[in-house]
């Protein structure tokens, strides 16, 4: 068997985002000025910093109600909404969060490594405008770095709240040319294909449940490959990149690797890796497996 190797992904350029600690089903994590405590079923293990270093630096905690639902417990003032500001040298922007009933904040402030992958694959496409597809994109921080980098952008979600948001962030930054879609991902990407249209660079990051705005049913599990065969016919068959991000316990970088094996070009390079987050206090939180691929870039 040859060796395979799970390269370790990890955003390098937050200023405005931190993770402080995690551990007992907890991550404790700054968002600009505010440090929140959240839910995160991968932290099995105990904290590194007591519980005592957490209740003093927590502005909130997020308590659930239900597997999907709770409310905010906030100790310290917290506005219904702010920004912060994402920098490095291929990217510069910002995004609005707000506490949501949900337990996010509006960004998965991890994406930030596949963002550099996505800015940087944009800015080596010659001789045309790129042209990328986000599917199931959530409030948009793919779409924007794909927007910030140079590319014309459709930003597919089924959720009309999260695509306006997605939309509000387009506009705190002054950026155009990004066609929003509330759409259920699998029909819009047959229908692409019906229409012959392609794309320089596709970006999934798809739930491991969800439905579309008519109820339509998604399990990761049960429709992956098919979404894989799709979507690949919408790729620009001279130069292209994907991102295939997946957060759901259990999935392994294994299927990841088969997956793409299976539905990419022979000619393509691909790249398998865990999305982390290294926490202030030294404790390595996964975050998900990534695969990206790339031909003729």
């Amino acid at each position: 068997m040859k060796n395979l190797s799970i390269e370790l992904c990890t955003p390098e350029f937050w200023n405005d985002y931190e993770l402080l600690d995690c551990g007992n089903f907890e991550k404790l994590e700054r968002f600009g000025s505010f440090i929140f405590r959240r839910p995160e079923p991968q932290a099995v293990w105990d904290k590194a910093w007591t519980e005592q270093e957490w209740q003093k630096q927590a502005h909130a905690r997020f308590e659930g109600d239900s597997p999907t639902t709770g409310k905010w417990i906030k100790y310290k003032p917290v506005p219904d909404r702010w920004e912060i500001r994402y920098h490095s040298k291929l990217l510069d922007f910002k995004m609005r969060l707000a506490t949501t009933a949900f337990k996010h904040v509006g960004l998965f402030p991890e994406q930030a490594t596949n963002w550099e992958f996505i800015a940087d694959s944009i800015k080596k496409i010659k001789g045309e405008e790129p042209k990328v597809l986000n599917l199931f994109a959530y409030t948009g921080g793919a779409s924007i770095a794909a927007r910030n980098a140079g590319a014309f952008t459709t930003h597919v979600d089924s959720i009309k709240q999260v695509v306006t948001w997605a939309n509000e962030n387009a506009e705190l930054n002054n950026f155009d040319k990004i066609r929003w879609m509330v759409e259920d991902a699998v029909k819009f990407v047959k229908r692409e294909i019906r229409r012959g249209n392609t794309y320089h660079g596709i970006i999934l990051d798809p739930p491991a449940y969800g439905h579309g705005p008519k109820g339509e049913k998604w399990k990761l599990e049960d429709h992956i490959l098919e979404m894989m065969k799709d979507v690949t016919q919408l790729l620009d068959p001279k130069q292209h990149f994907l991102v295939l991000n997946t957060y759901s316990l259990g999935f392994s970088s294994l299927i990841v690797k088969n997956l793409l094996d299976q539905t990419m070009h022979k000619d393509a390079k691909k790249m398998i890796g865990e999305v982390v987050l290294q926490a202030k206090s030294g404790v390595i939180l996964p975050l998900g497996v990534v695969g990206r691929v790339s031909k003729n870039l």
